[in-house]
């Protein structure tokens, strides 16, 4: 009896071991910067960054311009104008830049937004991707060595992206 069930237990571990499961990875640096959405979004915020950085230019530009001016005049100024008018100047440098970093880091929080959206994205993606394809794991590559090795053929990062893309190309639709 004990061989029996020592035969029966063997025989459940071996049968256990040989089911097999289907693994993959992809890189996710290839992933996300092979995806349409995120070069999109990315081309969207260099658009605006360009836009920003001309109007910041410009009025830069008018700053200095407004300041040279004032140099010109400051000779024929009393003291306390002179003051003044540096005062002014200086004050309005101020609120200037202070309006600049508050639109430069409110772009960037949007930017942010977008690509954490994005990625949270793909992350969905791929684990549907996997259950529907019957994958037991999707295994992450990147940087931080998370998979040190992996065959290419378990390599699906075009499959992904393939279909990551038809996937957004359908909803820009």
């Amino acid at each position: 009896m004990k061989k029996l069930i020592g035969l029966l237990s063997m025989t459940l571990v071996l049968a256990s071991c040989q089911e097999q499961q289907k693994i993959a990875f992809v890189d996710n640096g290839e992933v996300i910067n092979a995806y349409q959405e995120k070069i999109d979004i990315e081309a969207k915020y260099d658009v605006k960054d360009k836009a920003f950085q001309k109007r910041t230019d410009s009025i830069g530009r008018a700053f200095q311009t407004e300041a040279q001016g004032f140099q010109a005049k400051a000779e024929s100024m009393s003291q306390q104008e002179q003051q003044e008018q540096y005062q002014a100047l200086g004050q309005k440098q101020q609120m200037l830049q202070q309006q600049f970093q508050m639109e430069q880091q409110q772009l960037t929080k949007e930017f942010n937004v977008e690509i954490d959206s994005v990625l949270s994205h793909v992350k969905t993606f791929v684990a549907d991707y996997g259950k529907k394809n019957g994958y037991t794991f999707i295994l992450g590559k990147n940087e931080a060595g998370s998979v040190m090795f992996g065959d290419d053929d378990k390599d699906i990062s075009k499959e992904i992206i393939e279909a990551l893309n038809a996937d957004y190309k359908k909803e820009e639709e």
